[in-house]
């Protein structure tokens, strides 16, 4: 897995970028002089190391924090928080051509000005970003070190020339964008979340190539931004590893919204010819040719596992990441991993919390297990789709019998009012019992609404208490509670009804 470790994310030179530059990267910034071996080592200042590094130094151990490129990671600079920064601005703009349907007129001629919308993203990204500035790191007692990260022994990595000594250490290198083996593609050039948020102008043509979680955020978004957007998964539908229903609703979204879906379809090659960039697309052995500005791919991610020597360091690693035990540990029991770098699940919430099971690990002789970790995870598409814990088919699997408790926004009140009537609350249970098993829910707030269901599962909190939770009213969280009501109303059997009766009939003779 050869790659250039030394590739810097290059942004438009603005006021924002040279702001954003100043925080996450100090052009003149001098490394600290190593003394003594540290406490903890972390490699990679993305959510997982900043997590670490801070909740270490908050507790008195000596840190040390090494970034190669821009202290934030993906998330805050290429990630989470410039594409969703662009998602509320192209959700914002199709609830204006929407107007008609809440006693509005539609604008005449609604402009997109997709500049300002890419500066506004600029902007936040920077803004966000000081929170985790250079300075700001150092006054919390941590020695931040810019370079390439090598480990030079089993307890020791060198940066810019110098040797660090570590009592632990924590790999938290997170991932990169995976490049699909298509002939031609690499020579026609393509965009990925790395770069396409430094597009100055929308594409009036666009291929999205995949259909996981970036590749339906990055169709929609630039779909209502004006794109005229091709997407084009192998797949029989989107998002495969999500329940068929809450799939087939997010195809039917993007189609009615305008995006040319291609399920099924493999794209083959891609040349350039007359400044046009030309993808070959095969579905049914049947081969179209689509001409389009510009190709977006969103076909996964991968560990960022080169280039740090980890053979000198004893640590086992193959193209899924670094291997870990459940405790975190690698192969060598001085190192830890966390984050994308080693799991499966490439969220910012996961990386936050695995690097804080390793501090308390890894200095405090913990054991927590990455097992026992209750995950949710959200697809920010309208609607979006948010899931936690088993699937039916999981759980059948396991030899686990289901019994499922489905809600559909269009009879949840607020989601009525609000023209968000698109979606469902499914909540999965242990056959004759409440205990939660997982849940999905599909809902312009479904990533606020699956919160509920996440702390009743890590609380063992059961679908009757949680029933029992009162909501305020009209939310659309009350598609939750009318799921436990759902299951309320099948522990009243005819017998207990029956009974009930004979007691009621029984006090009105009082």
């Amino acid at each position: 897995m050869s790659r250039d470790r030394t590739r810097t994310t290059a942004f438009p030179v603005d006021g924002n970028h040279i702001s954003l530059i100043a925080s996450a990267h100090p052009p003149h910034w001098k490394n600290p002089q190593p003394d003594g071996p540290y406490n903890l080592v972390v490699i990679g200042a993305g959510p997982a190391g900043l997590t670490a590094a801070y909740k270490a130094a908050g507790l008195g151990a000596k840190v040390a924090l090494i970034e190669r490129n821009l202290i934030g990671g993906t998330c805050i600079n290429v990630g989470c928080i410039p594409s969703k920064s662009i998602i509320r601005t192209a959700r914002l703009y199709a609830d204006m051509r929407d107007a008609e349907n809440f006693g509005g007129e539609p604008p005449d001629r609604l402009h997109v000005d997709f500049q300002r919308a890419m500066t506004r993203m600029r902007q936040i990204r920077q803004r966000i970003s000081r929170a985790d500035a250079a300075d700001s790191l150092v006054s919390e007692g941590i020695d931040l070190y810019f370079g390439e990260a090598r480990f030079s022994g089993r307890d020791a990595v060198t940066v810019a020339g110098q040797t660090l000594r570590f009592r632990k250490a924590l790999i938290a290198t997170g991932a990169r964008p995976r490049l699909p083996t298509i002939p031609g593609l690499a020579e026609a050039g393509y965009l990925s979340n790395e770069s396409m948020f430094d597009l100055k102008e929308c594409p009036k043509r666009l291929l999205v190539i995949g259909g996981g979680p970036l590749g339906c955020e990055a169709a929609q978004a630039f779909c209502l931004l004006g794109a005229k957007v091709i997407q084009a998964q192998r797949e029989p539908m989107f998002l495969p590893g999500e329940e068929r229903d809450a799939a087939q609703i997010l195809s039917d979204a993007l189609a009615r919204e305008g995006v040319e879906v291609r399920l099924n379809t493999e794209v083959v090659a891609v040349r350039m010819e007359g400044g046009k960039k030309l993808a070959d697309l095969v579905c049914d052995d049947i081969t179209t040719t689509i001409s389009v500005d510009e190709i977006i791919t969103g076909i996964g991610r991968s560990p960022n596992v080169d280039g740090l020597d980890l053979e000198n360091a004893g640590v086992a690693y193959d193209a899924d990441g670094i291997k870990v035990d459940d405790y975190l540990r690698t192969t060598n029991p001085r190192i830890y991993a966390a984050g994308d770098v080693c799991l499966a699940y490439k969220f910012t919430h996961t990386a936050e919390a695995t690097a804080r099971m390793v501090v308390r690990n890894a200095l405090f002789l913990g054991r927590r297990k990455l097992s026992e970790l209750v995950i949710p995870w959200c697809t920010y598409t309208d609607p979006e789709i948010a899931h936690v814990g088993l699937y039916p088919a999981e759980a059948r699997q396991n030899g686990i019998p289901v019994k499922t408790y489905t809600v559909l926004m269009h009879d949840v009140a607020r989601a009525v009012m609000d023209g968000e009537e698109e979606g469902f609350v499914k909540i999965h249970v242990r056959e004759g019992s409440d205990r939660i098993l997982g849940a999905t829910v599909v809902a312009s707030h479904a990533g606020e609404m699956i919160n509920a269901v996440s702390l009743a599962i890590k609380c063992g909190m059961g679908l009757h208490a949680l029933a029992d939770v009162i909501h305020p009213f009209p939310t659309q969280a009350q598609g939750i509670q009318m799921a436990g009501d759902a299951y309320r109303r099948t522990r009243l059997t005819s017998s207990w009804k029956h009974l009930t009766g004979r007691w009621l009939a029984w006090s009105r003779r009082w």
